[in-house]
C-alpha cells in the first residue's frame, strides 16, 4: 500500500483529541486559567456551525462504531464518505489554518504531538478522504476500519497498540507529571496508559480497590466534626460516594477517570484538614 504522509492539522478529530489531552493536562496540574482558555477555544473552533464540528461529527461515525455486522459497517464507511463530499473543503481549511494558528499562539506546536490513542485510525480516515490517495489504497484502509468496527474474536480484542509508540508516551507522561501529583494519581494514570496496552485488566482490578478505599475514606469523613456541623459539605460528600457508586455499571474511560483524580485530590485534603 502506497503510503502517505498524513497532515494532523488536516484533521478535525485529531485536533479535538489533541486538545482535549491538553485540557486534561490543565485539569490535574490545577492550571485554570489554561483550562478555561482551552475549554474557550474547543467550544468557539467545534460549535455546531461550523465545519470543524461537521467533519468531526464524520469520523467518529466511524470512530464511535463498534461491534456490528461487516454490511452495516460498510454502509456507515459508505454514508461517512458522502457526507464527507458535501462539506465546504474552503471554509473547512480556512477554520483548520485559524485554529492550528491559535493552538500555536496559545499553547504551543508540542500540542500537534500529544498522544492520541485511535490516531492510526484517524489518520486513516483522512486518507479514504483524500482524492490523491489511490482506489486499491482506499479499500485497503476502509477494509481496516471496517474490521475495528466489526464484531471481533476474543483474540483479536487483545491485540496491543505500538509498543513503541506506548513507551515514549508513557516516558513522557512520568517526566511531565512525576512531581504534580499525589502518589495514588500516578498509580492511576499509569494504569490507565497502560491500559491501551493490556485491555484494561489492571485498570480494572486497580480502579475497584481504589474505589473502594475512597468510599471508606469518604464515609469517615462524615462521621467528623466538620461535616457534622455543615450540612452542605455532608451533603457535597453524599453527592461524591453516589458518584463512585455509579461507576460499578460504567467502562473506565477518560471522563471517569478524570473524576477520580479529582476525588482522590479531595480525600487527601479531607484527610490533611483532618490531621
Amino acid at each position: 500500500m502506497a503510503k502517505f504522509k498524513h497532515n494532523k492539522k488536516r484533521n478535525s478529530a485529531f485536533l479535538y483529541e489533541a486538545l482535549i489531552q491538553e485540557l486534561t493536562k490543565a485539569v490535574i496540574s490545577k492550571n485554570n486559567e489554561a483550562k478555561i482558555q482551552i475549554t474557550n477555544l474547543i467550544k468557539e473552533s467545534f460549535n455546531p456551525g461550523s465545519m470543524l464540528y461537521r467533519e468531526l461529527k464524520l469520523y467518529r461515525a466511524i470512530t464511535h462504531t463498534k461491534e456490528v455486522g461487516i454490511l452495516t459497517a460498510e454502509k456507515i464507511i459508505n454514508e461517512v464518505k458522502l457526507r464527507h463530499k458535501e462539506l465546504n473543503k474552503k471554509q473547512l481549511v480556512s477554520e483548520q489554518n485559524k485554529l492550528a494558528r491559535k493552538i500555536r499562539k496559545l499553547l504551543s506546536d508540542e500540542t500537534f504531538s500529544n498522544f492520541v490513542p485511535n490516531y492510526k485510525d484517524l489518520a486513516s480516515i483522512s486518507q479514504i478522504f483524500n482524492k490523491n490517495v489511490s482506489i486499491k489504497s482506499k479499500v485497503l484502509l476502509e477494509n481496516e476500519l471496517v474490521g475495528g468496527m466489526s464484531i471481533k474474536t476474543e483474540k483479536e480484542k487483545m491485540v496491543p497498540i505500538d509498543n513503541l509508540v506506548y513507551k515514549s508516551f508513557v516516558k513522557k507522561f512520568n517526566e511531565e507529571y512525576d512531581n504534580r501529583l499525589l502518589k495514588e494519581q500516578k498509580e492511576l494514570l499509569n494504569k490507565f496508559i497502560k491500559s491501551f496496552d493490556n485491555n484494561s485488566i489492571e485498570l480494572k482490578v486497580y480502579l475497584n480497590e481504589e474505589i473502594g478505599r475512597l468510599k471508606i475514606e469518604l464515609k469517615n469523613s462524615l462521621t467528623s466534626e466538620e461535616f457534622l456541623t455543615d450540612s452542605q459539605m455532608a451533603e457535597n460528600a453524599r453527592k461524591v460516594l453516589n458518584t463512585l457508586d455509579s461507576y460499578k455499571e460504567v467502562k473506565p474511560n477518560p471522563k471517569m477517570i478524570e473524576e477520580v483524580v479529582k476525588i482522590q485530590a479531595l480525600v487527601q485534603e479531607l484527610n490533611s484538614n483532618v490531621n
